[in-house]
């Protein structure tokens, strides 16, 4: 489990605060299927591994200086001081319930998703309001099981090691809000991120550092240390610009994180990948790990000669 410095302590709930717009980390963690829970394993046994969840996520949030400010049956509201505070307690609570002995169903473990975000809140009898509060709920909403979601904002305010762990996979309109707000993934398990802490991170690094190039007809474009990150779609401020009827304004994006490369697809109809020896992948709103050499298709599989394809080469520098 990733597990980063969080900054000064401060208690949410400071009584000189009390009335007053201060800013403070949001964060709803939810089961997910607690119905199917309740359906499977009966009322009793259900109910009890939920309260375990809670138990969990209470916890690890007020082990980081922070307050439960509700729970909601399967769900629970919380804040946090800090940007990182928030990620290390989300961090632990998907770490802990992920392996709980306790909290398994048909040998599978139970799943929790959670949403954050960092911003001005109200405090008020011992609750927070405020649209940086709706704005975490909807975090939780757009994550899926096993997933931390947060967002552009909270990720400004994080540590440089927690910042290298998070990684963008949306654009989302907040509903009564209208506008587009970035979402990020919080890689949280300890083989994604353990090597993006000091020190271990150099001695993880391959010798040899890479680079991925990428040819449409005749143009060609690299991704490497110093150009990290294309995207890739039909509008014109897309580094590729891609026509067609199935592709998004904004299809995909390319970087490079830890000398990997990744492709993000953030599309309405997903993206194929074929590489040379014949494997296909298909991606949609997920990513995906590019190696070797292949063909890239957007919204539709790639063909040879076509216009449309992309074709990639990883090789190294």
């Amino acid at each position: 489990m990733a597990e980063f410095a969080s900054g000064p302590k401060a208690l949410a709930y400071n009584p000189q605060n009390m009335g007053k717009d201060i800013e403070l980390a949001i964060l709803f963690a939810d089961v997910v299927g607690s119905t199917r829970l309740y359906d499977t394993m009966g009322d009793m046994r259900a109910r009890d591994m939920v309260a375990t969840c809670i138990d969990v996520m209470r916890s690890a949030t007020e082990q980081r200086q922070g307050t439960v400010i509700k729970t909601m049956g399967d769900e629970v509201m919380a804040t946090v001081p800090t940007a990182d505070a928030a990620l290390n307690a989300a961090a632990q609570m998907q770490q802990q319930i992920s392996t709980h002995a306790q909290l398994k169903v048909d040998g599978q473990p139970v799943a929790i998703r959670i949403g954050c975000h960092f911003g001005p809140v109200m405090l008020e009898n011992r609750d927070v309001f405020g649209a940086a509060v709706h704005t975490a709920n909807r975090m939780t909403s757009q994550a899926k099981a096993g997933q931390i979601v947060t967002t552009a904002a909270t990720v400004e305010k994080l540590s440089p090691e927690w910042r290298a762990s998070c990684r963008q996979i949306d654009v989302a309109t907040l509903k009564g809000q209208g506008s587009e707000v970035v979402l990020y993934e919080v890689l949280w398990q300890t083989e994604d991120v353990t090597s993006m802490v000091p020190g271990i991170a150099a001695d993880a690094r391959p010798a040899h550092p890479l680079r991925l190039r990428l040819r449409m007809e005749d143009r060609e474009l690299l991704v490497d240390e110093r150009h990290a990150s294309v995207t890739i779609g039909r509008a014109e401020d897309n580094d590729v610009v891609v026509k067609g009827n199935l592709i998004s304004r904004l299809h995909a994006r390319i970087e490079i994180s830890r000398n990997k490369f990744v492709l993000v697809d953030q599309s309405t109809n997903g993206t194929f990948v074929q590489t040379a020896d014949g494997e296909e992948a298909f991606v949609r709103r997920d990513s995906l790990q590019l190696k070797g050499h292949g063909m890239i298709g957007l919204g539709r599989l790639p063909e040879q000669g076509s216009p449309q394809t992309i074709r990639f080469n990883c090789e190294e520098v």
